[in-house]
């Protein structure tokens, strides 16, 4: 992963983190899918470049993205949710800010526990997009789950509930 992309991760959180404080209307592909995508990039972006992942390498990288992805759970936990005109609107609360302070400082003890095992890849930035779709994916498990039991249905995709929009929206 080169500066454009560790730019672009950045830019990515820093967007998520002020829509999620802001608070706005959840769709599911914004929850569910796109936090998909960015593990299956994350996933991908291991094997480009001149360094291939060794096992040490795979034991950093999937231990940071449990990690990420307890902090991801602990996110959907605190996350407010509510019915707004009738679809689930969410908000994260201040306190929230301490879970995204441990995100970064968890990748970054990661990132010196890999250095000191030599697992190049795994302190490069090439996992920084895995962890947050890790983390992302983890949250919104979270929410869907919430959002079932409370019975708000997701916010309809451009005006027309989508496929998993409905498939979200059942009850359980």
């Amino acid at each position: 992963m080169g500066p454009l992309e560790v730019l672009a991760a950045i830019a990515i959180a820093a967007y998520v983190i002020a829509r999620q404080f802001v608070g706005e209307t959840l769709r599911a592909k914004r929850v569910v899918v796109l936090p998909a995508i960015l593990l299956v990039v994350g996933i991908s972006g291991l094997h480009h470049g001149a360094r291939h992942p060794g096992p040490t390498d795979y034991a950093c990288i999937a231990t940071g993205a449990a990690v990420a992805a307890a902090i991801g759970l602990a996110q959907g936990i605190v996350m407010r949710l509510e019915a707004r005109e009738g679809v689930l609107w969410g908000r994260m609360p201040k306190a929230g800010l301490w879970l995204w302070l441990g995100l970064v400082v968890s990748r970054l003890l990661f990132t010196l526990v890999a250095t000191g095992l030599d697992a190049k890849v795994a302190a490069s930035s090439a996992p920084i997009l895995l962890t947050l779709g890790a983390n992302r994916l983890a949250m919104a498990g979270v929410i869907v789950l919430r959002a079932q039991s409370m019975g708000i249905p997701f916010a309809p995709e451009g005006g027309a509930t989508s496929g998993l929009a409905s498939r979200l929206n059942r009850p359980s």
